[in-house]
């Protein structure tokens, strides 16, 4: 069995769970650890808007408040079955994603019926800013 085949299911039981009222876009992820964890989450949206969260930055503290620190693989789902959309994570969550994976960790961007498409990190934030930049 693949990451995937359990990654894949807990994103889209996170998307259904996401509290998504007022952009009524709902997305889930799924993080794989080093250590072979996965922490899934959902988008938490809030009334005043800056205030809201990814599901990528939710998925990101659960694993940090689990003790792990570096992610091996991710599952983003977001859109409508069928529509062929890419949910990619946007910038900032790209950033938060390259404070934990390397360059070359693939990011499965998914709809609700499975995957879309699959790139690297590297793809998505080509030459990025990591913690190997602040190195003394």
């Amino acid at each position: 069995m693949s990451s995937l085949d359990t990654m894949i299911p807990l994103a889209r039981e996170a998307m259904r769970r996401a509290y998504a009222p007022y952009s009524k876009f709902p997305v889930g992820a799924c993080l794989r650890t080093g250590g072979g964890r996965f922490y899934a989450a959902a988008n938490v949206e809030n009334a005043a808007y800056p205030q809201g969260q990814c599901a990528e930055a939710s998925a990101i503290g659960m694993m940090v408040a689990g003790g792990d620190r570096r992610i091996v693989e991710v599952v983003v789902m977001g859109g409508t079955p069928g529509d062929g959309m890419l949910c990619t994570p946007c910038g900032g969550c790209r950033q938060r994603l390259r404070e934990f994976c390397a360059p070359d960790v693939q990011i499965h961007v998914c709809g609700p019926e499975g995957l879309r498409r699959t790139v690297t990190l590297e793809e998505l934030l080509p030459l990025s800013f990591g913690p190997e930049n602040l190195s003394f």
